[in-house]
């Protein structure tokens, strides 16, 4: 008897299932060995009276309270005390024109807000009630960042006219002020290259993204005030909703895969990996509904997607391994944002009764500033803290020659167990076939018996509080002849 172990590797399904990395990886997350679990949704708020697509949060520098808003297509919402949402639009709501969803920024304690039909709508934290337009000269934007010390648009309507190449910010230290000023500094340009915009990052500088190129934006000072670097020609961006941030380099989807801008070059990271699988999978005519967000906790970066079988998933790269899975989404939108703090006093805001509290007592929810990774599913906003998906990772093929029986498993699983189920064939164009899962006995023992030449072993790791599946150590012996 011979007994092997399978460690599991890295999750590769564009590449065929004999060269040995993990043909499946759901509802887990990649870690420096291993995969460990990902929480589901759980839910964070009351219903809103439309579905949400949107988050933002802001923090009052002065002490230091935060405000979490969630918007839909006609209404901003501030999402206060145990979950309560409160309308905080400005008088008579919105129209939302531009792919059903508000985008945001945060410029000090001001939450500005873009929709492509109103101005730029602002909310200073520790003064405003409710939404306003930023300022008479504000301009309709779809996309909007901070670069230094700018507030940045992009693709721009002026006087009932698309600029869809246009990149307009506003004065120096002053967001309301958009007058094309040489001492102000305030002013625009248009980049003739690379198609449409579809979407903008900031930062230390700004990145530009078109349908066919990246520009870098660097502050220059006056008179030209920024100079516009082509760093990518003939690649760009294919979906806004697909740009996260995170450490200064800017995730993205372009037309062929998935890749990673630091701001001076663009380097493929779904390359043979995970980009055929992606496409396959996805529902491009849903691609204007993509979101993506960066968790900075666990290091990963994310896609929320819609897939042809219409359900939504994650794809998830963690940017600190380079490795991929994918998950149950559990929303409609994903993003990063803080919460807003709440007293016990509060409860009764929202329910007299604790069993209907929108979560429980130990939610994040009534820690304020608490950073969380969440998003919206209908009318509500979520928050990935509930209890783990159910795993599941499937190795390659194992090839041991010759015919041979499988009749052992051993999940190796740190603080937890798994049930194991394995499919067996003597030639690789046979069709693979999983027998029925069995748990692991007390003994940590799964017995199987399969025979071929072609072994998979597919594995759903168990326990409320399992921590890393490493592999998984099985017992072949030689099958004979017939």
């Amino acid at each position: 008897m011979a007994t092997q172990r399978i460690n599991f590797g890295e999750w590769l399904p564009d590449q065929a299932g004999i060269v040995g990395s993990l043909t499946d990886a759901k509802n887990v997350v990649s870690q420096a060995v291993g995969y460990g679990p990902f929480p589901s949704a759980a839910l964070f708020s009351q219903a809103a009276a439309e579905n949400l697509n949107a988050l933002i949060a802001g923090k009052n520098p002065s002490d230091g309270t935060t405000k979490l808003f969630a918007s839909g297509s006609t209404k901003i919402y501030e999402v206060s005390s145990v979950g309560g949402l409160t309308n905080v639009s400005k008088t008579g709501g919105y129209t939302t024109s531009f792919d059903n969803r508000f985008r945001y920024t945060v410029y000090g304690n001001n939450i500005i807000g873009t929709n492509f039909d109103s101005k730029l709508q602002s909310y200073v934290i520790g003064t405003s009630s409710l939404f306003a337009d930023l300022s008479a000269s504000a301009p309709i934007a779809k996309y909007i960042t901070v670069v230094r010390d700018f507030v940045v648009c992009a693709y721009t309507n002026e006087s009932s006219v698309n600029y869809p190449y246009r990149v307009r910010w506003s004065a120096l230290a002053n967001e309301t002020d958009w007058v094309e000023d040489v001492n102000t500094q305030s002013d625009y340009q248009d980049i003739p290259d690379g198609g449409h915009i579809t979407g903008i990052r900031g930062g230390e500088f700004g990145l530009v993204f078109l349908e066919k190129a990246i520009h870098r934006m660097s502050y220059v000072g006056t008179p030209f005030i920024f100079q516009f670097d082509n760093i990518s020609r003939g690649k760009g961006c294919i979906a806004g909703g697909s740009i996260a941030q995170v450490m200064g380099l800017s995730f993205f989807l372009a037309e062929d895969g998935f890749y990673v801008c630091d701001g001076q070059t663009i380097k493929p990271i779904g390359n043979e990996k995970v980009d055929r699988y992606f496409f396959n999978d996805a529902d491009e005519t849903d691609f204007a509904n993509m979101s993506a967000a960066a968790d900075s906790v666990r290091k990963l970066v994310m896609w929320n997607y819609r897939a042809t079988d219409a359900t939504r998933k994650l794809i998830i790269y963690n940017y600190a391994t380079g490795k991929w899975t994918y998950c149950d989404a559990g929303s409609d939108f994903i993003s990063d944002a803080s919460t807003s703090s709440v007293s016990l006093e509060n409860l009764d805001s929202i329910s007299a009764s604790l069993d209907a509290l929108p979560a429980s007592l130990d939610s994040i929810l009534y820690i304020g500033g608490k950073y969380f990774l969440g998003g919206t599913l209908a009318t509500k906003v979520i928050t990935y803290n509930g209890s783990n998906l159910t795993g599941l990772i499937a190795t390659g093929d194992v090839d041991t020659g010759v015919n041979s029986i499988v009749n052992l498993a051993r999940p190796q699983v740190d603080n937890g167990s798994a049930t194991v189920a394995v499919a067996s064939r003597t030639r690789l164009d046979e069709t693979v076939t999983y027998s029925t899962a069995l748990a692991a006995t007390t003994e940590n023992r799964v017995p199987l018996r399969s025979r071929g030449r072609y072994h998979r072993f597919q594995l759903v790791p168990t326990g409320a509080n399992w921590k890393t599946a490493v592999g998984i150590d099985v017992d072949i012996v030689g099958g004979g002849a017939r």
